[in-house]
């Protein structure tokens, strides 16, 4: 990345820009997306370890589309094992919808449909498929009734046994990589016509009878264009992060032994000495997956972690949009500049740099990496999604949301301090650095992370083309970057209506 001018200041996203260039890159298509970093990501997109944001339905979902979620520090160890557990068992393929017996009531489904994007349950008896109740099914009806009564028995379902064919003759070797690819496109083209053809944006996958996962018409679409981010057992791939506080070594050792895929050893102020020692320690465990750690903002807190083991930085402190440090202490930094000069250390150090915060459009993502960063973390903008932790709500206005928090809030460090005294759980409770609730709206037009993930990768892959870049290394040495005046980021704002 090179300057058109070098600039005066630090720098946050909307103060800079990305020039176009010379390019032969004629289709996004062209475009890798995959970081690089150790992560086995095939997007360069990591959902922030935030109680409000990072659960088992998020991780599961990213995973599928090639990102990477963190689950966060303050859940029990044992759930922490179960959800890996759970997320390592999901297909790396179909959906996993929501199932129910004939015999529950149309209240609990109510309950259970906004846990979805697709907005569907799918009923079994006797481990058969028998039916599929929709959202517009549970209108207008008794609350008490059962589903047997309201599921709709004619509807479109797909067969495993094409899919399975082409995963079998993968697995087996028998055909390459590119060919195994070509083959499922063609299937889940096939999958898209059926669809199509009958008006419907979802179908029960059945094998023999049994319900194995679903598919939606857009997921049918993702499925050509994204590729999953899986392990060396083709299983879904998930994060976990430790504190620095406690046992870091029996947590960490606890984590891999459940099987995650990366650990990110994590505190709000990344350069100090309990999280060196925190990160030495966990390194004695030849962990064999990547260690993330921070956050820092410069240079030396990067060499200092890359020392004691790091082989990602988490970078970013002030940024995000539930936290408050900057206006409570004065400490950060903007964080283009942050990215740009720790991404620069990191690659001497041949370590990473994730851009954790400070995020808004797919522009600042673009950025990110072109400042250096192999991935951006993101947490508030996937917080008003279906699949976040938490349940919907609805404002006075009829607009959905689900309530968001910083996790250096009042409310976070409740959650990690449950098990203290009252008083010292009451003393901590004092220090405050982040928003302990907020409403995130859920986007009508976006209300799924998939849709998210659509419209973040294809403002990169069009970033790509300008720069004309393949790959993240190349648009990293590609990318030429300007500074603007507030009223040249403006002036590339889209109007709502005209002047």
């Amino acid at each position: 990345m090179r300057f058109l001018s070098q600039p005066a200041t630090d720098l946050t996203y909307s103060d800079v820009f990305l020039v176009p260039s010379r390019s032969n890159v004629t289709s996004r298509l062209d475009v890798d997306l995959s970081s690089g970093d150790g992560t086995g990501t095939t997007i360069p997109l990591v959902v922030a370890n935030m109680t409000a944001v990072s659960g088992k339905r998020m991780a599961e979902t990213v995973a599928r589309r090639g990102g990477l979620a963190i689950l966060p520090q303050d859940v029990p160890h044992d759930v922490l094992g179960d959800v890996v557990k759970w997320v390592k068992m999901r297909d790396t393929l179909f959906e996993t919808p929501l199932i129910m017996t004939p015999s529950d009531i149309v209240v609990d489904a109510v309950h259970l449909l906004p846990k979805r994007a697709h907005n569907a349950v799918v009923v079994v008896a006797d481990g058969v498929f028998v039916g599929v109740v929709r959202g517009a099914d549970t209108e207008g009806v008794d609350r008490f009734a059962s589903l047997a009564s309201v599921m709709r028995t004619n509807v479109v379902t797909l067969d495993a046994a094409p899919f399975d064919a082409v995963r079998a003759d993968a697995d087996a070797g028998t055909i390459s990589p590119k060919a195994a690819k070509a083959d499922m496109d063609r299937v889940l083209r096939d999958a898209f016509a059926v669809l199509d053809g009958a008006g419907t944006d979802f179908a029960p996958v059945l094998r023999r009878g049994a319900v194995v996962g679903a598919l939606t018409r857009t997921g049918s679409l993702r499925s050509t264009i994204y590729q999953p981010a899986v392990d060396a057992q083709d299983r879904l791939r998930i994060g976990v992060a430790v504190g620095i506080n406690g046992d870091v070594l029996a947590k960490a050792a606890a984590l891999l032994d459940y099987g995650v895929d990366a650990l990110v050893v994590d505190t709000a102020h990344g350069h100090q000495e309990k999280m060196l020692e925190a990160v030495r320690a966990v390194r004695t465990l030849n962990p064999g997956v990547p260690v993330a750690a921070g956050n820092v903002v410069s240079a030396d807190g990067v060499r200092d972690l890359v020392e004691a083991g790091a082989d990602i930085l988490k970078v970013g402190v002030g940024p995000g949009a539930m936290c408050t440090t900057r206006m409570m202490t004065a400490v950060g930094r903007p964080q283009f500049s942050a990215v740009l000069e720790c991404s620069a250390m990191a690659a001497e150090l041949g370590a990473h740099v994730w851009a954790d915060g400070g995020v808004r459009y797919p522009r600042d993502v673009a950025l990110a990496l072109a400042a250096g960063a192999s991935a951006v973390m993101i947490g508030s903008w996937f917080a008003g999604t279906f699949e976040s932790p938490g349940d919907i709500q609805t404002d006075a206005s009829g607009r959905r949301y689900k309530e968001s928090f910083g996790m250096a809030s009042a409310r976070a460090v409740q959650n990690r301090t449950s098990g203290d005294e009252a008083f010292e759980r009451a003393r901590k409770g004092l220090f405050e650095e982040g928003i302990s609730t907020s409403k995130m709206y859920l986007d009508p037009a976006r209300p799924g992370v998939e849709d998210l993930l659509d419209m973040i990768t294809a403002g990169l892959r069009s970033s790509f083309t300008y720069a004309g870049a393949r790959s993240l290394a190349s648009f990293r040495e590609r990318a030429i970057v300007g500074v603007q005046s507030a009223a040249g980021y403006e002036e590339g704002r889209p109007l709502a209506q005209s002047w």
